[in-house]
């Protein structure tokens, strides 16, 4: 299996662990979300980029942002409707600096 390209994303999220109160810890499940399935979020949902263009400021392929977003909202759908955490970490991601983005 091929190596994963870097993917890059604008900052860590503040928080990384986002849990629902209505359930004890003791009886809790989560979901894991990586660091470049977070920013595809915040680029196509929050952000309205459309996907080729999330992809170019994440620098990566418009079907791997694609697969990227699927994912991600499966696990947060997961989350949501079956009550559980969602964590977020790990991934093959960079830091984007101010300004880096425009660049090839």
């Amino acid at each position: 299996m091929r190596p994963k390209k870097v993917r890059w994303i604008k900052c860590d999220p503040g928080e990384k662990c986002f849990r629902p109160l209505c359930k004890p810890l003791s009886r809790l499940e989560g979901v894991f979300l990586t660091l470049d399935e977070f920013e595809a979020i915040r680029l196509a949902d929050l952000e309205d980029y459309i996907q080729a263009d999330a992809s170019k400021r994440m620098k990566i392929s418009r079907p791997t942002f694609s697969r990227i977003i699927t994912s991600a909202h499966r696990k947060i759908g997961d989350a949501l409707v079956n009550i559980k955490a969602i964590k977020i970490e790990g991934g093959c991601c960079k830091v984007i600096k101010k300004g880096q983005h425009e660049r090839a």
